[in-house]
């Protein structure tokens, strides 16, 4: 949802697929309502924004950011992957064709790809 982060995940996942335009769901904390599954309705409202963007779009891939000074989930960095990190499962266990990708936008802005080892 924070524009802050739009601008440089744009640019970053444009850059990375060589595409013109990025589908973009926002809501407020979706990692931590991805990662918990609570509340259920809005996991899964994001759970299905995937689906339009790779059906009518042909969207390669879907990212789930998590961002440095989140209002919604102001947690450490450490825990915020944590939550990232589950989230991801959660859409790989949904979507296994995609290519999954989560990213940290730390306190400069800048797009950080995190993986299951860090």
């Amino acid at each position: 949802m924070d524009g802050r982060v739009q601008k440089c995940v744009n640019r970053w996942l444009k850059n990375l697929y060589q595409v013109d335009y990025v589908d973009v769901t926002t809501a407020p904390g979706p990692v931590r309502i991805l990662a918990s599954g609570e509340p259920e309705y809005l996991a899964a409202s994001i759970q299905r924004c995937p689906t339009v963007s790779v059906e009518k779009h042909c969207s390669p891939a879907v990212a789930i950011v998590a961002h440095h000074d989140c209002a919604v989930n102001p947690l450490t960095r450490e825990t915020q992957i944590e939550r990232l990190l589950q989230a991801g499962e959660r859409l790989r266990n949904l979507f296994p064709e995609l290519d999954i990708r989560l990213l940290w936008v730390d306190e400069n802005w800048k797009v950080h790809e995190i993986r299951a080892q860090e």
